[in-house]
């Protein structure tokens, strides 16, 4: 992101090249930095993903996570031009798609901290990875969704399927079976319910920074366990994840964080969470 952007806060920058990964009061931001190549997947970056979802999830200054990209464009999906030249680069990682073993997104990474997508421009292909497996999702104005797969020859499979779970059917199934030719506006995103928050473009990490800061101020455990619960129900009946949901809040019972929520809701102050380090459910 752009260095001015964390000016004053502490922040760390790992061995990163094609990400920049910093964090400031809480908040973690992963964000891609290909702007020349439309921040599109190339090996090099695919590794990093998975290495930087790890980073944050077992940072325990990080409560929540922001992934935005530099540039005109969110992400444009794989890199085609390295597809084409290095087929051997792009090996491991078309094994990983072969046996469901995707590390791209904090979802196929096992990350139950709290992910906000921020989208700042154009979401193509595999780039809806990183939407559709984000917990809340904003974007600017300028942003489209378009899934061009089919239009290559290739199918549609891993990031629709979940979008399918959030969005209506018929509008999903369209852009896939459009390929190139279907964008979704941001408007149209956002009446779909794929993003929850359309805003001028200047405003984006603004308003990022805003509701993360809004998220980071609650328990991680709690948040923990409610994702968790909410992300499970998706693949389970309503009768199981309700069950489960069941158990999860009765192993929450007794951790100091119920304690500290109902005093300091009581004596008017801000809540003193347990560390991230800790947020599991006894």
């Amino acid at each position: 992101m752009e260095r001015q952007a964390l000016e004053g806060h502490p922040a760390f920058v790992s061995d990163y090249e094609r990400l920049i990964v910093e964090k400031s009061d809480g908040i973690g931001w992963l964000v891609l930095n290909r702007p020349d190549a439309g921040n599109a997947f190339d090996a090099m970056m695919l590794d990093e993903l998975e290495r930087a979802w790890a980073e944050m999830d077992a940072d325990p200054q990080v409560r929540v996570i922001v992934n935005t990209a530099n540039g005109r464009s969110f992400c444009t999906g794989m890199d085609v031009v390295q597809v084409a030249r290095d087929k051997n680069a792009m090996r491991k990682h078309s094994r990983r798609t072969r046996d469901a073993q995707l590390k791209i997104s904090s979802w196929h990474c096992d990350v139950w901290k709290p992910v906000i997508a921020a989208v700042n421009g154009v979401c193509a292909g595999g780039g809806l990875h990183l939407v559709a497996d984000a917990d809340i999702v904003i974007a600017s104005e300028s942003a489209s969704f378009v899934d061009p797969h089919v239009s290559v020859g290739q199918a549609v499979a891993y990031e629709a399927i979940t979008l399918l779970r959030k969005s209506p059917m018929e509008a999903i199934l369209r852009m896939a079976l459009s390929g190139r030719n279907e964008r979704i506006s941001a408007q149209r995103a956002y009446e779909l319910g794929i993003i929850s928050q359309v805003v001028p473009g200047d405003d984006l990490r603004t308003a990022a920074t805003a509701l993360a800061t809004a998220v980071a101020a609650n328990s991680p455990v709690a948040m923990r366990v409610t994702k968790k619960a909410l992300w499970r129900c998706m693949e389970v009946g309503l009768s199981t994840a309700r069950e489960e949901a069941a158990a999860q809040i009765d192993r929450l019972a007794g951790h100091p964080d119920q304690d500290e929520g109902v005093r300091a809701w009581r004596e008017k102050r801000s809540p003193n969470w347990q560390s991230t380090a800790t947020a599991e459910a006894p």
